[in-house]
C-alpha cells in the first residue's frame, strides 16, 4: 500500500483523486502496476490492468492493492469493479472507502460477483493525500485551482497597469495546459475590461487544444460584444456573482468539477478569503517592481498567526521547478485535523 500510494502522488490533481494500484502474485510480487494520470484518463486499476495485459500477464487469481475503493459507476470510464472481476483478480485490499453517490458500492459489488474486498489499509494517509478533493467532494463544489502570474514582489502588473506579459512564454503554455485540464475557468470583468483575455488552452504554437474549457467571467459589468472572451463556441457564461461559494455551487450544478482561477487580484483573493483554493500554482518571473498591483490583497489577516498557511505540493511533477525562466510553485493549504469520516458524497469521473 505505500508503494500504492506513493503511484498515486504521481498523478495530477484535478476533478478526480490521486489513486494509485499493483497487481500481485500469491507470493506477493509486484506483477504490474498504473496510476490515475487525470480526469478522462484510465483510472489507477484499469491501467494497472492494462499494464499487465500488454505485458502478457495473467493476473487470474491475483491480488490488487489500490489507495481507493474501485469505483462502481460508468462516467468517461467503465467500472473498474467490473473490470477486475472480468481480469479474474481474486482478491482486492483497498485503503479509502469511496462513499460517493455514483461511484460508490464497488466492494460490495466485487464480492457479489465472488471477489475478495477488504479496506481501511492506511485508510488515513489515503484519504490525507485527497483530502481537499474530499472537501470539495463533500461541499458539492468543484476543486479549485488557483493560478497567478508575478514577480518576485508580488506584483502582477506595473504601476501604470501593463502585464503582459509578467511571465515568459513557457510559463504561459504551461498554465495552458491546467487550462485544457479544467472544466471552467474564471476571471472577472475587470480582467475581461484591462486584458481581453481569449482565456482558451492553447499549445506552445498557439493551437487550440481538442479540450476547451467553459470560459466564465463573473461580475456585475457588462462584456463587450467584441469581447475575446466570448469566442464563437458557445463556451461563455458570466455569472452576475461576487460570492465564491455560489460562484461553485452554480458552476457545479452546470457538471463543473475543476473549475480554475486566473484572477485577477480581486477574484483570487476572494476565493483564498474564502477557504476555496485547494491547489495554489503561482508561476514567479525573475522581475521586482517595487509598486503595483498585488496578486493577492485584503485577505483579512492582521497577525501573522491568523495568516493563510500552506504547504508544498510534493505530487505530480513536485513543488518547485523552473518553466523556462520562471519559477513554478505548486502549493496546497495545510490539512484540517484528520477525522474518521468516509469520503463524501461526488465522483470519479
Amino acid at each position: 500500500m505505500i508503494r500504492a500510494l506513493e503511484l498515486a502522488r504521481r498523478g495530477i490533481r484535478g476533478a478526480n483523486p490521486l489513486v494509485g494500484a499493483l497487481i500481485l502474485d500469491p507470493a506477493g510480487q509486484v506483477l504490474s502496476s498504473g496510476f490515475h494520470r487525470g480526469a478522462g484518463s484510465p483510472h489507477a486499476e484499469a491501467a494497472a490492468l492494462a499494464a499487465a495485459e500488454a505485458a502478457g500477464i495473467d493476473v487470474i487469481g491475483a491480488t490488487m492493492v489500490v489507495t481507493l475503493e474501485p469505483c462502481n459507476h460508468t462516467g468517461r470510464t467503465g467500472p473498474c469493479s467490473q473490470a477486475i472481476e472480468k481480469a479474474g483478480i481474486a482478491r482486492v485490499v483497498y485503503a479509502a472507502a469511496d462513499s460517493t453517490a455514483e461511484a460508490g458500492g464497488g466492494a460490495a459489488a466485487l464480492s457479489a460477483a465472488g471477489v475478495e474486498a477488504e479496506g481501511g489499509l492506511m485508510a488515513a494517509e489515503a484519504a490525507e493525500l485527497n483530502h481537499r478533493w474530499i472537501r470539495a467532494m463533500g461541499d458539492s463544489r468543484p476543486f479549485v485551482t488557483v493560478k497567478t502570474a508575478q514577480t518576485l514582489d508580488g506584483m502582477t502588473a506595473a504601476e501604470d497597469g501593463t502585464s503582459q506579459w509578467i511571465t515568459g512564454s513557457a510559463a504561459r503554455a504551461d498554465g495552458h495546459g491546467i487550462r485544457s485540464r479544467a472544466d471552467a475557468v474564471v476571471v472577472g470583468t475587470g480582467t475581461v475590461l484591462a486584458d481581453d483575455p481569449q482565456l482558451t488552452a492553447r499549445d506552445a504554437e498557439g493551437r487550440t487544444a481538442e479540450r476547451q474549457p467553459l470560459r466564465v467571467v463573473v461580475g456585475s459589468r457588462p462584456v463587450p460584444d467584441d469581447a475575446a472572451i466570448r469566442g464563437s463556441d458557445g463556451r461563455f457564461l458570466q455569472l452576475a456573482e461576487h460570492d465564491p461559494a455560489a460562484i461553485c455551487r452554480k458552476l457545479y450544478a452546470r457538471g463543473v468539477r475543476h473549475l480554475m482561477v486566473e484572477g485577477g487580484a480581486t477574484v483570487t483573493s476572494a476565493f483564498l478569503r474564502a477557504g476555496l483554493a485547494d491547489e495554489l500554482v503561482a508561476y514567479v518571473a525573475p522581475l521586482l517592481l517595487g509598486a503595483g498591483t498585488s496578486a493577492v490583497s485584503g485577505l483579512g489577516v492582521h497577525t501573522l498567526a491568523d495568516a493563510s498557511r500552506w504547504r508544498w505540493d510534493e505530487t505530480g511533477a513536485g513543488p518547485a521547478r523552473l518553466v523556462g525562466s520562471d519559477l513554478r510553485l505548486r502549493l496546497e493549504p495545510v490539512p484540517e485535523p484528520p477525522s474518521n469520516e468516509r469520503l463524501p458524497s461526488g465522483k470519479r469521473t
